[in-house]
This record gives structure tokens, C-alpha cells and sequence, in this order.
């Protein structure tokens, strides 16, 4: 990010803080568009990523006064998506995975997911069930160990290794499907 980007976006925040709705609203068009596809990646349909922005926006304005302004505004409004996509998810019933069953790999070779466009892959991630695509975009996409990810969850650091293997193969056999 530069620090142009940075600056506009501390201005704006620091004007809503103020009581400037417009300010929200540029900050909010400007970011909505990227949250929305943080968004799309936890949940598995447009009506449910709509739902957890629209949440997340409300969350993240009542609580802008919380931003430290040491970091990436974007980033800060990132993680309350991803929180509120997660608390979503477990509302509905849908995280719990406690199988523990061992799985073969199976061989793909790394240039096949180059094959894939970028789109292409995103779509198979969010064909995955829902205890498997929040892992693998908390541990592959945004970082997590698994030991933060069983918090965020309320699962096992197992249960999150687990889930990220499994995720893996379904993975692997839908790019085989595709690429064949």
C-alpha cells in the first residue's frame, strides 16, 4: 500500500469518526468491492457473502474508533470480514468437523494448477464444504496458525489440521476432474 492510500484512508476515517457519513461512504465504495471477495471465500453463496459484508460494514463503522491508525486500514476491515464470515458459519451450524480419519494424498503435479486461471481455482475453494473452506483460506490465503484457527473456530488445532488435509485433497481431485 502506498503511503497516498494510506494517508486518504486515515483522513477519511478520522472525518467519520467526526460525524462525516460521507467519508464512511467514500471509505465503504472504495473497499466494499475487496471485502466482498474476502467475503465470497468463506461463504458458499452471493446472498451469504452480501449478508456477512453488510454485517461487517456495520460492525466496522461502530467500532472506528478502535483503529490504532498504525496499520493498514484495509487490513484492520479484512479481519472483522473474515470474524464475522467465521461467526456466520458457526451460527449456522456449519464448522464443526471432528474427524480425525486419515487420507491419501493424491499426486497432482504442481504445474496442473497452473493450468488454472485464477477465478477458476477461487470457484473450486468455494465449492468446498464449509469447515473446509474456512480453514484453507484462514491457513493458505490469510496466514493463521492452526492453533489461532481452532480459536476463531472453536475447534481442535486437530480438527483444523484436519480439515486443512481434507480440503487439500477435495482440492486436488477437482483439479484433476478439471484438468482432464
Amino acid at each position: 500500500m502506498t503511503a497516498d492510500k494510506r494517508d486518504t484512508e486515515w483522513k477519511l476515517v478520522k472525518q467519520s469518526l467526526q460525524g462525516d457519513h460521507s467519508a464512511f461512504e467514500l471509505l465503504y465504495k472504495s473497499l466494499s468491492p475487496k471485502m466482498y471477495a474476502v467475503s465470497l471465500r468463506y461463504t458458499h453463496q452471493d446472498q451469504d457473502a452480501q449478508d456477512v459484508l453488510q454485517e461487517a460494514f456495520i460492525r466496522i463503522y461502530k467500532n472506528l474508533k478502535q483503529f490504532k491508525f498504525n496499520g493498514s486500514f484495509e487490513g484492520w476491515c479484512r479481519r472483522i470480514v473474515t470474524n464475522t464470515a467465521i461467526e456466520a458459519l458457526r451460527k449456522k451450524g456449519r464448522m464443526k468437523e471432528n474427524s480425525t480419519e486419515v487420507l491419501p494424498d493424491l499426486p497432482v503435479d504442481p504445474k496442473s494448477f497452473e493450468k488454472l486461471k485464477y477465478d477458476d481455482l477461487m470457484k473450486l475453494v468455494r465449492a468446498l464444504p464449509d469447515g473446509y473452506r474456512s480453514v484453507f483460506n484462514l491457513y493458505v490465503i490469510d496466514g493463521f496458525s492452526h492453533r489461532e484457527i481452532g480459536e476463531m473456530l472453536g475447534v481442535t488445532e486437530s480438527t483444523s489440521k484436519t480439515q486443512l488435509y481434507k480440503a487439500r485433497l477435495a482440492l486436488q481431485k477437482k483439479v484433476l476432474e478439471t484438468i482432464e
